[in-house]
Order: C-alpha cells, then structure tokens, then sequence
C-alpha cells in the first residue's frame, strides 16, 4: 500500500510560523504534524505500508527533504519526494506523486490530524474519511444511502444536506484508476475556480459505478492556524497520557512543578515554573520563574518570568515578560 501526502502549500493562515517552518513540521506533542499523521494512518490501514510520497514545494530544502524520508523509514516504508511549485488544486497536487499512485493507495492531506477505532477494510473500492459535525457549512459533505454507501459529494452546502464532513483523507484500492481520472481531468483543463479538484474526480469514478463508503472517525482535529494548532495539542497529550514518549530523558527540573499531560523535550532545563496542563516543550529550551499553560513551545526556546497560556513560540524564541497569549516566530526576541 502507498501513502501520498500532499504538504506544499505555504501555510499562510499560520504565519508567522510557517516562514521558516513547512506547516505540517510543526511539532504537536513532541512530533511534527505530519509524523503524526503517518503514524496514525498506518495504524487504521489494515495492511502494510510500502511506501510514503511526500508532495512539498521545492524551496522546502534538504534538511525537510531528510526528515520526511526518516518519518517514513520509521513506519517501514519508502520516502519518496515529489514537487509542486505552483498551486492548482487537490488533484494537481496529487498527480504531482503519479509515479507512487499505484495499487491500493491511501491520500492524506497533511493538515489534519484524527483519532479512528477502526480498521480499514482494504477490500472496498474506496474509502472516505468522514467526520460529523455540528455546522458542515464551511466543510465538503458526503450523503449516504440506506446501504451505507456515498451517492453525493456537496461543497459547504448553506442548507442542511448532511453533517458528514470530509477531512480529508481517502482510500483507493486501483490506484491505476485514480490516476487516469486524475489525469483526464489535467488533460482536459476541467476546474473549479481555476483549480483542478479531487472532488471531480471522484464524481467521475462514482458515475461509472465505483462505490465510495465512509470511515468515521472518532476524532478529528484541524492545524489549520495558531489557536487550533494549539487545541489539537491539547488534544494529542490528552490521547497519550502516561505514555513515557511525552518525557524526555535529560530533562533539568530545578523546583518545578509538571501538570500532566505535557511534552517534556531532551535537554529542556526548568528552573522555578509550573508547567501545564498541555504543554509541550521542545529540545534544548530552558525556562525559568515562569508559568506556562496549553502552549507549544518549540526547540531552544528562553522563557523567563512569563505567563503563557495558549500560545506558541516559535524554534529559538525568547520571551521575557508577564501574562501574555502570543504567537511569535523563530528566533523572536519579546521584551513585555
């Protein structure tokens, strides 16, 4: 089975983060986004994964490029990387990895993170993850027949339609087939909005008799901008509680209080501070007569007397200040 991973959009909604870090590298709980996400997918499959495409923009650089390919290694998979330098769509961007779209074929768009009780029955000609919500206005919607199976797709319908709302990752048993739908629709210039869309493609494969079913999840949790980057944090802790992950094992804790569940990095030194409930501290950082509370604070971070509460600081940051919610970038210094 092959995973491909679309991640090469720039991040706008959470700048300033996203200038110097790809999104889905952001570290939630101690592991980038996107580890997390393979992690959990190949859990869910059902079946061995092979190997994993990544789709990131060139300008990502060599180090991204090293680190995807051990995210994948760790799962026993092949990394691959491909490329998309100009955004066109879902569908664009997924045929930028057509050389990995083979057989069963697993695509997951990487600013999503969820929690499943199910095993994917790899048997079925495709697969949508879905998840119910309260507002589907804002989200594409699937409905359903009484044999469980996906008769409409309906992007962000204003009347009520169904409450079953795509996150964003789905399962193909021929990938061949995905691919040649994919690829008529390149051939042919047909968009949405200028963009060439999965969604079409799906309406295509549905129309000539492909049945679509949905995998529910339990959870689903969006990295979309800072406060909910945040909450999935807070979210992902909470799953992993007790675990011995969250602990580094060359932690500094000089008269400091941890409120479980947190995050605790290598080499991270606390001197004087409570910290939590979630928190996750990256490698490196030292903290000092300070507070902290929902935050993500990413690797070689200087706090000192502060109050943090649900913000993120970025790799290298320094904070020196009082009660504060913030989100500052790498290598920011705030004086407050």
């Amino acid at each position: 089975m092959q995973i491909i991973i679309p991640m090469a959009g720039k991040g706008k909604r959470m700048r300033p983060h996203t200038l110097t870090t790809a999104k889905p590298l952001i570290p939630v709980a101690g592991k980038p986004i996107v580890q997390h996400l393979v992690e959990d997918i190949t859990k869910v499959c059902g079946e061995k994964v092979t190997e994993i495409a990544f789709v990131i923009g060139s300008d990502f650089g060599e180090e991204v490029e090293k680190n995807l390919i051990k995210v994948a290694e760790s799962q026993g998979a092949v990394g691959k990387i491909y490329y998309q330098d100009v955004a066109l769509g879902t569908a664009h961007a997924i045929m930028c990895a057509k050389d990995s779209i083979k057989g069963k074929t697993v695509v997951a768009f990487a600013d999503t993170l969820f929690k499943a009780d199910f095993v994917m029955d790899t048997n079925k000609e495709g697969v949508i993850w879905v998840q119910k919500i309260n507002d589907p206005r804002q989200f594409g919607v699937v409905k359903l027949d009484s044999n469980n199976v996906i008769t409409d797709f309906v992007e962000k319908p204003q009347l009520f339609v169904s409450d079953l709302a795509i996150i964003g990752i789905y399962y193909f048993k021929d990938g061949d087939n995905l691919k040649e739908e994919l690829q008529y629709l390149l051939d042919n210039n047909i968009t949405e909005k200028g963009e060439f869309q999965l969604t079409n493609a799906l309406e295509n494969m549905k129309a000539k008799g492909i049945k679509f079913e949905p995998g529910q999840v339990t959870e689903w949790l969006d990295c979309g901008n800072k406060n909910a980057t945040v909450y999935t944090n807070q979210r992902v802790l909470e799953f992993k509680k007790g675990k011995p992950e969250l602990k580094g094992a060359s932690i500094k804790n000089n008269n400091s209080l941890i409120i479980e569940p947190c995050f605790i990095g290598n080499n991270v030194e606390l001197t004087n501070c409570i910290i939590g409930p979630h928190v996750s501290i990256g490698e490196g950082s030292k903290v000092s007569n300070s507070i902290l509370v929902n935050s993500i604070i990413q690797n070689a971070a200087i706090i000192n007397n502060a109050n943090i509460s649900n913000s993120m600081v970025g790799i290298g940051a320094e904070v020196n200040g009082k009660s504060i919610d913030i989100s500052i970038s790498d290598y920011t210094q705030l004086v407050v």
